[in-house]
């Protein structure tokens, strides 16, 4: 994609656009001591799962219809972390707070989703490109914007769509539950998803075929190969917990295909995880260039249109005399 760079005028502030969001210098600069100031918190509070649920649970309600919701910091009040889809988080957002104290010029929006990629790195996930500049907002979308497995796949697909997010994508998505448990005072069930949580693998998709190997459909020619192959990575069960919801991810085959991909192949699940999260955080997050430079950009294009017209006219011209200057002769 093409990048344009421009400065502002005023010292140490330069903008880049087309690709990168706007953001001066001195508040990239703030952006790198507040993720060194993550780093230390998560690793100290041992909070990693949390500030990654928190990120996800502020960009999931986001709506491409409405143009609302989505990574804008609104989870911060009330009325949005009291629903019952966000129970826990007001202890993320508290651990928060303390970041925003020392980093007041940083929108919470950035913060909330700086710790979630902070908390997936600390962990040993992927390197996740963040682009900061979001906006707070404080308006709070109703209950039920974020997908519910417990509502069947049709919803799931419906919730996708409204969310401009595809199928791998929420598959590779819910790899992060590698890092945490269920937890009985928000969805009833008590117990971890994998044997070593708050390490951030493809175990998550190991234990769902584990789980329910006897649903898997085998249509390749080399059926009995790839299951052999399957029973020996997946082996016998390890305690871990899946809860009903989880099987709506072997339900169908557009989402079973990607677990059973992740599951053989841990570097692809890494690099489709990383690039499912940069969108995730991004929903509705519109980079463009301020008003002054988008113009200085349209007439730049303008000044270069000109001259090729120009020279094409010209090149066309000469080429007519020397055919009439031949048929003369």
């Amino acid at each position: 994609m093409e990048r344009y760079v421009g400065f502002s005028g005023k010292r140490n502030r330069c903008f880049c656009c087309m690709g990168k969001t706007v953001v001066d210098a001195e508040y990239q600069e703030e952006i790198e001591k507040a993720r060194r100031d993550l780093r230390a918190l998560i690793f100290n509070k041992t909070c990693a799962p949390i500030m990654l649920r928190l990120a996800f649970h502020d960009a999931g309600t986001y709506c491409k219809h409405t143009q609302t919701g989505g990574p804008n910091g609104s989870i911060r009040k009330p009325e949005e972390f009291e629903q019952s889809c966000n129970k826990g988080l007001k202890v993320a957002i508290d651990f928060c707070e303390e970041i925003k104290s020392k980093h007041p010029k940083i929108s919470y929006a950035d913060i909330f989703q700086l710790a979630g990629v902070v908390a997936v790195e600390i962990t040993g996930g992927p390197t996740i490109d963040f682009i900061p500049g979001r906006k707070d907002s404080n308006e709070c979308t109703e209950e039920g914007r974020l997908p519910d497995l417990e509502k069947g796949p049709i919803h799931l697909m419906d919730t996708l769509k409204r969310m401009v997010l595809c199928y791998m994508d929420f598959v590779a998505l819910s790899g992060a539950h590698v890092m945490d448990r269920t937890q009985k005072n928000r969805s009833n069930f008590d117990g971890p998803w994998t044997d070593k949580p708050l390490k951030f693998d493809n175990s998550y998709f190991i234990n769902l075929l584990r789980e329910y190997r006897e649903e898997l459909v085998w249509h390749e020619p080399q059926a009995l190969v790839r299951r052999e192959f399957l029973n020996l990575l997946i082996g016998e069960s390890d305690g871990t917990s899946l809860i009903p919801s989880d099987r709506t991810m072997m339900t169908f085959d557009e989402f079973r295909c990607d677990v059973m991909k992740y599951a053989e192949i841990p570097e692809l699940f890494l690099k489709e995880y990383a690039q499912a999260h940069k969108k995730l955080s991004e929903l509705g997050f519109i980079k463009k260039p301020p008003f002054h430079l988008y113009h200085k950009m349209k007439k730049n294009k303008k000044s270069y249109v000109l001259p090729q017209t120009i020279a094409g006219v010209i090149i066309v011209a000469s080429i007519i005399m020397v055919w009439y200057r031949v048929k003369e002769k």
